[in-house]
C-alpha cells in the first residue's frame, strides 16, 4: 500500500463548492457495524474504531498530507472496506477527498498503474479522468437531492478512462467508481423549498445547469468526508458494447462497420498481432455468392480474388457448407498446404497461424470468422475464450449482411421488374392484411380482393424509334448478303478440291438468295433463309469437316462470319440493337430520375413499357393517395411536366445521333384524355388495366394512334423532332396551348403550331392533333 498525493482533476467542481477531508462518517460506520455484527468481524471493527477515536486529528477536519502520513490507520480503512481475499497488488483502489480531486492513499496496483502512464499520456489521463462540467454537477447534485429532498437522480454518463497498453499498443478501458458513503453534506443556510415540477426541466435536460444552480445554490453546502475510488477493468464489456453499438448504428458502409468490429475483437483478445476476418454467407437462389463490400475483410476471400480462383473457391465453400466445422492451423507449413491446397496463398503471404470458426445465428450458419497472424503462433484456446462473448453479436452482424443483401435484391426487383410502386404499395398491404384476417375465419377458399383505384386521371406518352422496322429489314438484308457471300466464297474454294455436284447446288442456292435479299424481304423470307442455313448448309459443312479434316482452314472465314457476338454476318444487326439499346436506356434512366420529382408534388402511379422505344402510363387521383387532399392543380402540374419532359427527351435522343453506331431518330407522342377512369390490378398479367367499357375505349385508342396519318395525306402524324398531342375536342387543348406558349418562351419549343385532323382508325373517328417542333439548341 502507498500513501502519496496523486492529482487527478484540475477543476473537479466550481470554486464555490466547499469540500474538506474528515473521517467522521467512517467512524460512525464502524460504530454501527460493531453494534450489528455477530461474527469475529465485530472485534476487528471495534479495534479499528478505538484506534481512530484515540487520534484527535482523525476526529475532525484533517489535511490530505497529514492523513497520508498515517499509513497504519489508512491500511485499516482498506481492510475494513475491501473483502479479505482482495489482492492489493491487483486491486485498483484508492482514497480521495470528499469531492474527488487528489488521491492520498492507494494500493500498489493503483500506484503502479498511475506510474505506467507515460509523460506523453499524462494529458490524456487528466482529460479522461476529468469528467465534463455537466457530469460534475450531476455528481454533486445527485448527493444533495438524495439527502435533502429524497430525489434519486442517476448520473447518466459513466466515468471511463481509456488507457493505451504499451505492451500491446491496444486500448484498455477502466470504469471509475466513486463510493460516497463516507461523504456527509452540511447545510450552511436555509434549505430552498423544491418540488418535482420545479426539477422537471432539469431532469429532462441535464445540460440546463443554470436552472438547478439557481434553484439550489451550491454555496449552501459543505462536503465532509472522503471518497473511495475504484478502477475496474472494463475492456471486455466496453469492447462488446462497442460491437453492439456499431451494429445498431451502422451506415450502409459495410467495410467501415466490419473494420470497427474487428478493432473491437482485437481489443477483446488483447493481442495486436492477431487479426480477424469476417465472411458472411450470402445466398442467391440457394447458392452462396460473395460481394466485395461485405467480404473485403476476409483473408480467404482476398486470396481467392487475387488468384482469380473463383471456381476453386466456390467448390471449397460448397464443401464447407455441407460440413461446417472449426479448422485450426497452428503453424502453416508445406505439409499442411499439401493437405489443404486453399492455404497455399495464405502461406505465400507469410500467414503463420490461421483458423476458421463457423458463426451461427439462431441455429443457422451465418458465416465464418477467420483468426490469423503473420507475426506469431496463435494460442487459439486462449483467444477463443477471450472473444467468445462476442460470438452472438458477430452472428447478428453476419445475418444482417445477409438480410441487407436480400433487401437490396428485392429493392432492385421491385424497382426494375415489377409494377408495384410505393405510391400504391399501401393498397396491396391492406389487401394482404384483409386476406390474412379472412383466411383465418373462412380458410383457403377465400379469394383475395381486387386492387382497384377509381376516378384517376390518365396520362399516356410514347417515345418511339422512327422507322425501326425499316432499319431492322435493312440490317437483315445487309447481314444476310454478307453471310451468303462468305458462304459462296467458301463453297467455291471447296469445289476446287472436292468435285461434288452438291457443292454446285449450294452455290446456286446462294446466288438465288443473294438476288432475293437485295429486294424487300418478308418475314416468311427470313424464316426460309434461316432454314436454308440450318437444314442445308450446316449439316453439309459439318460432314465435310469430319470427312475431310483438312478443309477446316477453308471454312474458318465463313464460320467466323456466323458468330452472332462478333462475326461480320451479324454486324449490322448488332449495331442496330446497340443503337436501340442506348436510346432506350437513356430514356428509361431519364424517366427513372424524374419520378422522384413527380412523387414529391403528389403521389402517382408511373408504369413504363418496352417497345421499340418506351411507352408510359401515369395515373393520378385521390384514390391513389387518400390521405393527401387532391386538387386539379396537381394534374395540371403533371401535364406541364409531361410536355416539358417530352421536349427534353427529344433533345436527349437527338444528342445520341453521333454516339450510336446507326443514327436513329425518335418521335414523341402524347394522348390527351381529360376524363377520369378506373383501373384495377390484373393478377394474371401483374399489371394495372382499365375497367369498364368506356374506359377500355381509352386503352384501344392509345394502342392505335402511334401509326395514325394526317387526314387527306399519307404523312404520319409522329415525326422526328416534333411532339404530337392527340385529342378529341378543342376544349381539351386549351390548357395545353397555354403550356406550349410557356415552353416556347422558355426555349423548349418552336413557334409554329400545326392544328391537324387525323384519319379514322378502326372504330375510332373524330381524332384531332396539334404538332409542335422541339428546339434542339
Amino acid at each position: 500500500m502507498q500513501t502519496k498525493l496523486l492529482h487527478i482533476q484540475e477543476k473537479p467542481l466550481p470554486d464555490i463548492v466547499e469540500a474538506v477531508l474528515t473521517f467522521k462518517s467512517f467512524t460512525e460506520y464502524l460504530r454501527q457495524k460493531t453494534s450489528e455484527e455477530k461474527t469475529i468481524k465485530k472485534q476487528f471493527n471495534q479495534y479499528v474504531l478505538d484506534l481512530f477515536e484515540k487520534e484527535p486529528a482523525f476526529t475532525g477536519i484533517i489535511g490530505e498530507d497529514e492523513a497520508a502520513g498515517r499509513q497504519d490507520l489508512l491500511e485499516l480503512v482498506y481492510a475494513s472496506l475491501t473483502p479479505g481475499i482482495s489482492d492489493e497488488k491487483e486491486l485498483l483502489w484508492a482514497l480521495s477527498n470528499a469531492v474527488p480531486k487528489n488521491i492520498f492513499y492507494c494500493t500498489d496496483a493503483f500506484a503502479a498503474f498511475s506510474k505506467s502512464i507515460s509523460l506523453n499520456d499524462q494529458a490524456t489521463f487528466q482529460k479522461n479522468v476529468n469528467v465534463t462540467k455537466t457530469h460534475k454537477y450531476e455528481y454533486v447534485y445527485s448527493m444533495i437531492m438524495r439527502k435533502f429532498y429524497g430525489f434519486n437522480i442517476d448520473v447518466k454518463s459513466e466515468m471511463i478512462y481509456t488507457y493505451s497498453d504499451p505492451s500491446t499498443s491496444l486500448n484498455r478501458y477502466f470504469r471509475i467508481d466513486a463510493d460516497t458513503r463516507f461523504v456527509d453534506i452540511k447545510l450552511k443556510g436555509k434549505l430552498p423549498e423544491l418540488n418535482l415540477s420545479d426539477l422537471e426541466p432539469y431532469l429532462q435536460e441535464t445540460d440546463d445547469i443554470e436552472l438547478i444552480t439557481r434553484l439550489v445554490p451550491l454555496d449552501l453546502f459543505r462536503f465532509e468526508g472522503f471518497s473511495v475510488i475504484t478502477f475496474t477493468d472494463f475492456t471486455a464489456k466496453y469492447s462488446i458494447d462497442s460491437i453492439r453499438n456499431a451494429i445498431l448504428g451502422h451506415s450502409a458502409n459495410s467495410k467501415e462497420l466490419h473494420t470497427k468490429v474487428i478493432d473491437s475483437l482485437k481489443t477483446l483478445a488483447g493481442d495486436n498481432q492477431i487479426e480477424f476476418g469476417l465472411l458472411p454467407f450470402l445466398k442467391l437462389n440457394g447458392r452462396p455468392v460473395f460481394e466485395s463490400n461485405n467480404c473485403s475483410q476476409s483473408l480467404l476471400m482476398q486470396s481467392a480474388w487475387q488468384e482469380e480462383a473463383g471456381k476453386t473457391f466456390d467448390l471449397l465453400i460448397d464443401q464447407y457448407l455441407e460440413s461446417p466445422r472449426t479448422l485450426f492451423f497452428g503453424v502453416l507449413d508445406e505439409e499442411k498446404v499439401a493437405q489443404f491446397p486453399f492455404l497455399k496463398k495464405l502461406f505465400d503471404d507469410h500467414v503463420m497461424s490461421y483458423a476458421i470458426i463457423p458463426i451461427y445465428y439462431n441455429m443457422h450458419l451465418a458465416g465464418i470468422m477467420e483468426i490469423y497472424s503473420r507475426q506469431r503462433v496463435i494460442p487459439f484456446e486462449e483467444t477463443l475464450s477471450a472473444i467468445e462473448p462476442a460470438f452472438t453479436l458477430i452472428g447478428q452482424l453476419l445475418q444482417n449482411c445477409s438480410d441487407e443483401f436480400n433487401s437490396r435484391i428485392e429493392s432492385v426487383i421491385k424497382r426494375k421488374f415489377t409494377s408495384l410502386q410505393p405510391s400504391v404499395q399501401w393498397k396491396f398491404n391492406e389487401a394482404a392484411w384483409n386476406y390474412l384476417k379472412l383466411k383465418r375465419m373462412v380458410g383457403e377458399k377465400h379469394e383475395i380482393e381486387t386492387i382497384t383505384f377509381n376516378h384517376v386521371y390518365p396520362l399516356y406518352g410514347a417515345v418511339d424509334i422512327r422507322e425501326s422496322t425499316v432499319e431492322r429489314n435493312r440490317a437483315f438484308r445487309e447481314d444476310s448478303t454478307s453471310l451468303l457471300q462468305a458462304l459462296q466464297k467458301a463453297l467455291i474454294t471447296l469445289k476446287k478440291q472436292h468435285h461434288l455436284t452438291l457443292i454446285d447446288e449450294l452455290v446456286y442456292q446462294c446466288g438465288k438468295w443473294l438476288n432475293r435479299v437485295s429486294d424487300n424481304i418478308t418475314t416468311n423470307d427470313e424464316i426460309l433463309l434461316s432454314q436454308f442455313f440450318e437444314r442445308d448448309v450446316e449439316p453439309f459443312l459439318a460432314h465435310f469437316k469430319t470427312a475431310y479434316p483438312g478443309t477446316s482452314d477453308l471454312l474458318r472465314e465463313y464460320e467466323a462470319a456466323t458468330d452472332e457476338s462478333w462475326g461480320t454476318g451479324f454486324a449490322r444487326r448488332r449495331d442496330l440493337e446497340a443503337s436501340i439499346r442506348l436510346i432506350n436506356v437513356s430514356v428509361n434512366n431519364y424517366l427513372d430520375q424524374v419520378q422522384a420529382e413527380l412523387q414529391e408534388s403528389y403521389p402517382c402511379y408511373f408504369e413504363k413499357f418496352r417497345t421499340d422505344g418506351v411507352e408510359y402510363d401515369i395515373y393520378i387521383g385521390q384514390s391513389i393517395a387518400p390521405h393527401h387532399p387532391f386538387n386539379l392543380l396537381y394534374l395540371k402540374n403533371l401535364r406541364l411536366w409531361q410536355l416539358r419532359s417530352m421536349a427534353e427527351l427529344a433533345r436527349l435522343t437527338n444528342s445520341l445521333l453521333t454516339q450510336t453506331p446507326i443514327p436513329l431518330q425518335t418521335t414523341q407522342l402524347i394522348f390527351v384524355h381529360t376524363t377520369p377512369i378506373d383501373i384495377s390490378f390484373r393478377n394474371d398479367e401483374r399489371r394495372f388495366d382499365v375497367e369498364g367499357a368506356y374506359n377500355i375505349r381509352y386503352e384501344i385508342i392509345k394502342k392505335r394512334i402511334d401509326k395514325v396519318s394526317i387526314k387527306g395525306s399519307s404523312e404520319r402524324l409522329t415525326q422526328p423532332g416534333k411532339i404530337a398531342l392527340v385529342y378529341f375536342n378543342d376544349r381539351e387543348m386549351e390548357e395545353y396551348l397555354q403550356f406550349i406558349s410557356y415552353l416556347q418562351e422558355q426555349g423548349y419549343l418552336g413557334k409554329p403550331i400545326e392544328f391537324l385532323e387525323l384519319d379514322e382508325l378502326q372504330g375510332v373517328s373524330g381524332l384531332k392533333a396539334i404538332r409542335v417542333s422541339v428546339l434542339f439548341n
